[in-house]
């Protein structure tokens, strides 16, 4: 605990400003590809056509929990409230993107989404220690005295 808590302290004290722009951009991104994930749910549909009854709802609530994490989370990154919660929920869903899903998909083909989740896969571990920032919701626990 005491490791986690000096990482939380430097974080909190080394944090340059155009910082925050790329974490509004990361939650953003979050937001939309929750967003995607729900427009594009027949994938899941498909997964679930020829499944059993309890491997069906496991697909189903597993598709509805990233939904929920990708979207609520995005707005947290992008707000600077939680940050370092919402990048800890959203990293298991990405590490599955990155090393089963976009694995297998190819990841020199044209298009491949391979590196764009890696990239937002970077962000997440990258806030998960940096924090909030100075343009954030939480910025007057954080830094009092400092003005925008």
């Amino acid at each position: 605990m005491n490791m986690l808590k000096k990482i939380q302290h430097w974080g909190d004290h080394h944090h340059p400003k155009w910082l925050d722009y790329f974490r509004i951009l990361l939650g953003l991104i979050l937001i939309w590809k929750g967003i995607d994930f729900y427009i594009n749910m027949q994938a899941f549909n498909h997964l679930m056509r020829g499944a059993f009854l309890g491997t069906a709802i496991s697909i189903s609530l597993l598709a509805h929990l990233i939904i929920l994490m990708h979207i609520i989370g995005g707005m947290a990154i992008a707000l600077g409230t939680y940050t370092r919660l919402f990048c800890l929920l959203n990293l298991p869903i990405l590490i599955g993107a990155v090393f089963f899903i976009n694995i297998s998909g190819g990841i020199f083909k044209p298009y491949s989404e391979f590196w764009f989740s890696v990239s937002v896969l970077i962000g997440l571990v990258c806030f998960a220690i940096e924090g909030n920032g100075i343009l954030s919701v939480d910025r007057e626990k954080i830094y009092p005295k400092q003005a925008l």
